[in-house]
């Protein structure tokens, strides 16, 4: 059976997720109690059964905490949450653990025009409610399979990504790659497995006729791509990603986010993004664009 685990911080799209995989297939469970997830595992594995699904999603989140007034949170089921996981993996189903991420100011964005209150918030704030549940759920991100920032996503770009991810029936399980580019002025992604910072590239941003435009443009792009250091920059970030992903692969990883940022996120990371993901689709490597920061 295939089971897509959501979980992740709170306004960071956990419910949109759940609703795009529901969409495509998905037998979709909300705020599971982690307790209960043996039980339904083994009633949805029920071959001869009514009951059996093919593909469920969950979302499992800090709801699974205990509040404690004035000091935080206790952990509550969360520390059982990676053995309930190991257990699932050795009855023989093919699980993926999805974390959704944000940055604090774009979590906070969120709470602010929904007016609702952050569940583990201690004092009020939005913020301390942020930072109790990164705390709590910092060993679950840590063992997650992919993660996703939500930062610059809109509601349908988060639903666009995991259906991206999920809708391929029969998918070869080799390494997806996203190659993410962002820009530094606006917080560094969350998801990222790899980063790289080309800020020490010319700025098309400085010439005139280049400064509307973006790197996904053919002007932009050949300004960026002329420069005998982004020749030698490339090459040399080719030959580590030759290197490293056979090895992310002999270790069983199956998604990596490769980000590449600049200052505002609009000129050289574009292009550089899109350039890398050309040369590693040319190389047979499953790998997806994304631009964080173009639109800003």
């Amino acid at each position: 059976m295939r089971v897509v685990l959501i979980t992740g911080l709170s306004g960071s799209g956990k419910s949109t997720a759940l609703r795009a995989l529901e969409d495509i297939g998905f037998y979709a469970v909300d705020n599971l109690p982690i307790r209960l997830l043996d039980d339904l595992i083994a009633l949805f594995s029920e071959s001869d059964s009514l009951n059996a699904v093919e593909k469920v999603a969950l979302v499992i989140d800090a709801r699974t905490t205990r509040p404690r007034s004035n000091s935080g949170s206790s952990p509550g089921e969360i520390p059982l949450i990676p053995e309930a996981l190991a257990r699932v993996r050795r009855a023989g189903h093919e699980l993926d653990v999805v974390f959704l991420d944000a940055l604090d100011e774009a979590l906070e964005r969120r709470y602010s025009e929904t007016r609702r209150r952050h569940p583990l918030s201690i004092d009020g704030t939005v913020r301390s409610g942020v930072v109790n549940e990164r705390r709590l759920l910092a060993p679950i991100k840590e063992a997650s399979d992919r993660r996703i920032d939500t930062s610059g996503m809109s509601v349908h770009d988060l639903r666009r990504e995991i259906q991206d991810v999920f809708d391929q029936e029969g998918r070869a399980h080799d390494l997806a790659i996203t190659v993410t580019s962002f820009g530094f002025k606006y917080g560094v992604p969350t998801d990222a497995d790899l980063m790289f910072d080309v800020r020490f590239l010319p700025n098309p941003y400085f010439v005139e006729s280049l400064r509307p435009s973006t790197g996904e443009s053919s002007d932009v792009s050949d300004y960026v791509l002329a420069h005998p250091e982004t020749h030698v920059f490339l090459d040399k970030l080719l030959d580590l990603l030759t290197f490293l992903l056979p090895q992310y692969q002999n270790e069983g990883k199956a998604y990596l986010t490769i980000a590449i940022g600049c200052t505002g996120g609009r000129h050289r990371s574009v292009a550089l993004a899109i350039e890398v993901a050309r040369r590693l689709q040319a190389d047979g490597a499953s790998v997806r664009v994304r631009h964080r920061d173009v639109n800003r």
